[in-house]
């Protein structure tokens, strides 16, 4: 017999990426938004520039046949980690994913590096997001910038409880870029304690950004895992054969920018090839 707590804990959950995206094994697209107000990168142009620079990825990326978004500050460098991000940067963050909700009709999530955590929610329940991209949800580790952060999962979702939040899904890392992991946390004990805390699925990623990670690695996460298994960074034409072998779907962006160049406007028909790879089971 199983009580009434657990089986709505079990029902918050997706059964697969099918129940948000609509498809198996989907493609989400990344839309980086330029450097916002407040970052270093920031030159004056505006919020108008950047929600016109996102609308445009964000129009390609759909066109070209990706089956979600994630809006992610990618530009706001250095990051700060989890509740420092400044006030002004999620704000405008915010504003800028709002406008591409509205714009597109696949399901748009929300990420914010480092580890924004409960900002993210934040800014997933102001843009109307459907899911957030939760870069250390348990564990500890050490960011790329020097700071040692550690899970974020019991005030995350008591925050999306109290919020009336719980429609919007996480997808949760277990092997983050720009981070090294606390010694003692293997792949298997990440995985074992991201499932416990409720994730929806997982992202295993290469070391930085555009970086790949081996093939072994996404193969043994999925062995691993009770939860569906994303590749979060380096899926490219050449390599999405490769992956969805033995991940349930993949969050690209690097390598569907003009040149590659993950500074540049998204190709389209970079795009269109890397989703005819992924669908025919690669090149």
């Amino acid at each position: 017999m199983t009580a009434d707590w657990k089986k709505r804990w079990d029902e918050l959950r997706i059964g697969s990426l099918r129940d948000l995206f609509g498809v198996e094994r989907p493609v989400i697209g990344m839309v980086h938004l330029w450097p916002l107000p407040g970052a270093p990168g920031y030159t004056g142009y505006g919020m108008d520039a950047v929600i016109e620079a996102a609308l445009a990825d964000a129009r390609a990326l759909v066109r070209g046949g990706v089956d979600g978004l994630i809006v992610e500050n990618m530009w706001d460098l250095p990051f700060y980690v989890g509740s420092a991000v400044p006030a002004e940067e999620s704000a405008c963050q915010a504003v800028a994913a709002r406008a591409v909700v509205e714009e597109v009709s696949v399901p748009v999530g929300i990420n914010v590096v480092h580890n924004g955590g409960v900002v993210t929610l934040a800014i997933a329940v102001a843009a109307g997001a459907k899911f957030i991209r939760v870069c250390l949800l348990t564990g500890a580790q050490v960011w790329d910038t020097g700071e040692f952060d550690h899970g974020c999962a019991a005030e995350l979702l008591r925050k999306r409880k109290e919020l009336g939040a719980e429609h919007i899904k996480l997808l949760c890392d277990v092997d983050k870029k720009h981070a090294v992991r606390f010694p003692g946390i293997d792949l298997a004990t990440h995985i074992a304690w991201t499932e416990f805390y409720g994730a929806d699925a997982l992202i295993v990623s290469g070391r930085m950004t555009g970086d790949a990670p081996d093939v072994e690695k996404v193969r043994a996460a999925k062995e691993l895992a009770h939860r569906p298994v994303l590749v979060g960074s380096g899926a490219a034409e050449a390599n999405i054969g490769a992956f969805l072998r033995w991940a349930d779907g993949v969050i690209v962006g690097s390598s569907l920018k003009v040149d590659g160049d993950p500074t540049n406007p998204v190709d389209e028909e970079r795009v269109k090839r890397f989703i005819e790879a992924a669908r025919s089971g690669g090149t």
